[in-house]
Formats: C-alpha cells, structure tokens, sequence
C-alpha cells in the first residue's frame, strides 16, 4: 500500500473510562489510520486492547486534522499518520 492511500482516513477516539491495566496514555485518545470506523476498532482492539473489548468510546473524530490535537503531549509524541495503523500512542503499530 502506497502512502496517503485515498481510501484510508484518520479517526480520533476518546474513552469513557479506562482500567488500571491500561495504559495512562489513552487518556489523551487513540489515533488511527485505516479503512473506515469499523477497521480503525478493530485495529485498536486488535492491537491495543489484545482482542478484548473496548472501553465504552465517548467519541470519535473522522478524518481528524491532527493540528487539532494536544500540541504537548500527543502530536510530539506520534506516529505517521499515513499508513494503517496506531499512530498514538505510539508502540502499537504492529501486532506482537
């Protein structure tokens, strides 16, 4: 796959709640590249959460434009936004 696919958008999603066992980070949010909402869930669950549920999303921003997002702590600390994947937080961008 080529970089900056057409078919693949940014999503931005925001948590409820989250367990002790998760990491701190996602407090700020998750953000994904992929196909649609359907593959941004299931790339998080997939990679993030080990296949277990997600927490209960509150939101989900569709092609986010990144400039929008905490300037401190998230958009220092991500990835590319232009493959498939986890690009914050960042260590999840590959299953294993």
């Amino acid at each position: 796959m080529a970089a900056n696919d057409p078919n693949l958008r940014r999503y931005w999603f925001e948590f409820e709640s989250l367990g002790q066992d998760t990491t701190a980070i996602l407090k700020l949010g998750c953000g994904v590249t992929a196909y649609d909402e359907k593959d941004a869930t299931a790339l998080i669950r997939d990679r993030i959460f080990s296949g277990a549920a997600l927490p209960h999303v509150r939101k989900i921003v569709a092609d986010i434009d990144v400039r929008s997002l905490d300037q401190d702590h998230v958009v220092p600390n991500m990835g590319s936004v232009v493959w498939r994947g986890i690009w914050f937080p960042t260590g999840y961008e590959h299953n294993g």
